[in-house]
């Protein structure tokens, strides 16, 4: 009820981390949410999204562009988030023509297989060999500093990330997939300056941003997106999930920058 679960035994608890960080408004659904879901399973409980367009998904997409922040204005909609971070993935690569995507060594990106090769803890090994995945410090380490302050550990995070691009050859790298903030290897948030280097050295040398917010989208972190916490940084790609609809249904979201979406509806 609300946001508070009960035992066998009547002991209530307060969910403090809303299941897997996704039942976003609770237990307690609101009577229009559930009205809405019903008028939809009546009215047409399925359509192929490569027939035809319905006016559901014509009106979701054009919600989602309207509050989202920057021109990230085309929108596709997976069953959830490693779907939604698995087809970046694939419209990087496609987009770009290029192959290697970096990521961090704290990350979970999901289950299949393109995220579970992005994940940088354990799980990854479960994807077994996969190529064209490199993967780059936080700025926050295990073992050593990377300086006192926020400002030293970006700076410090960013000179590494900026070396590996070159090392690596940024002709040869799609994009750089980050969680906005860290979730199930830390809750870290990234020190100040951190991500809007990122998307600077992205811009410098042509490679993609995703940014995966399958956690922290849709007002967790107050805003909208957590990206927006971060000024003038808007991915290029962006992944979100569970909070879409409470974990009440399985829907991801993709969301493209006006110049990708252009290029898929050109091809």
């Amino acid at each position: 009820e609300g946001v508070y679960l009960y035992d066998s035994t009547g002991k209530q608890y307060m969910d403090m981390t809303s299941q897997a960080v996704c039942t976003n408004m609770g237990y307690t659904l609101d009577e229009s949410v559930k009205q809405a879901v019903m008028k939809q399973m009546s009215e047409l409980p399925y359509a192929y999204p490569g027939l035809g367009m319905v006016e559901i998904r014509a009106r979701l997409c054009s919600l989602l562009a309207e509050i989202t922040p920057g021109d990230i204005n085309g929108f596709l909609f997976p069953l959830g988030g490693s779907e939604a971070n698995e087809g970046a993935i694939r419209i990087a690569r496609q987009y770009t023509g290029k192959v290697k995507i970096m990521s961090a060594m704290r990350s979970y990106h999901g289950g299949t297989t393109g995220p579970l090769a992005a994940t940088g803890d354990f799980r990854t090994r479960f994807a077994g060999e996969q190529p064209g995945f490199v993967k780059i410090f936080n700025p926050h380490a295990l073992r050593f500093s990377t300086g006192a302050s926020d400002e030293e550990a970006a700076q410090q995070a960013l000179k590494m990330l900026e070396e590996q691009m070159i090392c690596e050859g940024p002709e040869t790298i799609a994009a750089v997939l980050l969680e906005t903030i860290v979730g199930a290897n830390g809750v870290f948030l990234h020190p100040s300056g951190y991500l809007e280097g990122v998307r600077a050295l992205c811009d410098k040398y042509k490679i993609l941003l995703i940014l995966d917010e399958v956690m922290c989208g849709f007002w967790r972190t107050g805003p909208l997106f957590a990206f927006q916490h971060f000024r003038g940084v808007v991915p290029d790609i962006l992944t979100s999930a569970k909070g879409l609809t409470s974990s009440i249904l399985p829907l991801g979201m993709i969301g493209l920058r006006q110049g990708i979406k252009d290029h898929f509806e050109k091809a």
